[in-house]
């Protein structure tokens, strides 16, 4: 039974369901699914002879929408990861085993227990190390594995329950010349992330003429219309953010990631009100969340700014006690984000008198950080977490140390723009009492350089 086949010269292409990211095990071992992806199995589809293509829909909060089912359905072969038995995995491997009768390869991490709905099925074991790493000594041969069952599956074998069960089931006619369109589908939506990649470097101006190109944005992929939306906070363009948002249809602006950063474009316009809305709707609809509750402390901590600013002392006491909180509750909902610890910690550096309680919390906020530097990838905001809170405790050593990382580590603007609003808090209030050093006025320079 032939396979559809791709445009002239172009490898057949491999659709891969899994999770993305670094997601904890049972066992707490954070496993890193996208080292598995381009350790395991993009080596292995590649050595099959096809093209490997994942799915950008984490993105945009796990949401389902057309683009998904067209790669479902469309695509020659797929290989999914049903480690940790993600929800939306499963649920496209449904979507999946009820169109095509074979060419759907399973596989899972050591250690893993299979659902028993597909326990029937042939599925090929990975191994992890102690890091959540794909294990060296086990790649080849479950490289080999996977790109064995590849080849095996172009003879047709029935690999999708629901084939193998009801028998003369007959699955539906797919186009050669819609399989051909979807490829030229997945090739645009590629350009257009490599446009907005250069476009984010130019400024606003160039992102927005991508916008413009892309037309009604409803008939996109949603992961190009997210990217979008972040190619826009990356140039500081809040205003065309929260207009882009009101451009989504609907489905995409209920995701969690879209809400949190229109909150994020609304506080930057000044739009406090508004913003605190979006995230205290957020958080009773799913709960408090360690990026919900730091947007929410953001916009707190603006309010106690504009307060102090304008000599309004009891508002300014009021606004910094509801950011300290909402930090807190944030960094209490999972401790290895520091984002919002560090926060409330120099928010209870800044009071008058200094909170006690920062002298316990500043010790967890660093093993957290220091555990995800040692552990996984780290980013921007690791080491400027290090950077204030060496700063905080007048630790010169550390502080320096961990500039220069931090320094190379800096992707948009903003973000060491944010730290130094930080130290420039702390460097304000210890000059008004005489103590500020002058190593720290060195370190927010540096880092000043860059915001610019």
């Amino acid at each position: 039974m032939s396979q559809p086949q791709s445009p002239a010269g172009a490898a057949p292409l491999c659709f891969v369901l899994m999770p993305f990211g670094r997601k904890p095990a049972p066992d707490g071992t954070l496993i890193d699914f996208d080292r598995v992806y381009a350790d395991v199995i993009a080596p292995a589809i590649e050595a099959a002879g096809l093209e490997p293509f994942r799915a950008d829909h984490e993105n945009a909060g796990g949401i389902i929408h057309k683009p998904m089912f067209e790669r479902l359905i469309l695509c020659p072969f797929a290989v999914a990861d049903l480690t940790l038995a993600n929800a939306n995995v499963f649920y496209e491997l449904g979507v999946r085993h009820a169109f095509r009768p074979y060419s759907t390869v399973q596989m899972i991490a050591e250690g893993s227990r299979l659902p028993f709905d597909v326990q029937m099925l042939r599925t090929i074991p990975y191994g992890l190390g102690k890091d959540g790493l794909p294990d060296p000594a086990k790649l080849e041969g479950v490289r080999k594995a996977v790109a064995r069952c590849l080849d095996q599956a172009r003879d047709g074998a029935k690999d999708s329950p629901i084939y193998q069960l009801l028998d003369g089931l007959k699955p539906a006619d797919i186009a050669h010349l819609k399989t051909d369109v979807f490829r030229d589908q997945v090739a645009y939506s590629n350009q257009v992330r490599n446009d907005l990649t250069a476009a984010r470097k130019a400024g606003a101006d160039a992102v927005r003429a991508v916008d413009t190109k892309l037309g009604d944005v409803a008939d996109c992929d949603a992961g190009v219309v997210v990217d979008l939306y972040l190619s826009y906070r990356a140039t500081k363009a809040w205003g065309d953010m929260v207009a882009l948002y009101q451009r989504m249809p609907p489905p995409l602006q209920q995701t969690v990631m879209v809400r949190e950063q229109l909150a994020f474009a609304l506080n930057r316009l000044g739009q406090t009100e508004e913003a605190e809305k979006v995230l205290l709707a957020l958080i009773a609809e799913r709960g408090p969340s360690s990026e919900t509750n730091g947007l929410l402390g953001r916009v707190y901590k603006d309010r106690w700014e504009a307060a102090v600013k304008a000599g309004e002392s009891f508002s300014a006491k009021s606004y910094l006690k509801q950011a300290v909180d909402a930090y807190l509750k944030g960094f209490e909902t999972d401790w290895r984000d520091a984002y919002p610890g560090v926060n409330a910690v120099t928010l209870m550096e800044l009071s008058n008198p200094p909170d006690i309680r920062r002298l316990k919390l500043i010790h967890v906020v660093r093993y957290a950080v220091e555990r995800k530097i040692e552990n996984g990838r780290p980013d921007y905001w690791d080491y400027a977490t290090l950077i204030e809170l060496a700063v905080i405790e007048s630790n010169e050593v550390e502080a320096e140390m961990w500039l220069g990382d931090a320094l190379n580590a800096i992707r948009e603007k903003w973000e060491p723009e944010t730290t130094v609003r930080n130290l420039r808090l702390i460097r304000e209030r210890r000059e008004a009492a005489g103590t500020q050093p002058a190593w720290a006025n060195a370190i927010e320079k540096e880092l000043a350089k860059r915001a610019s």
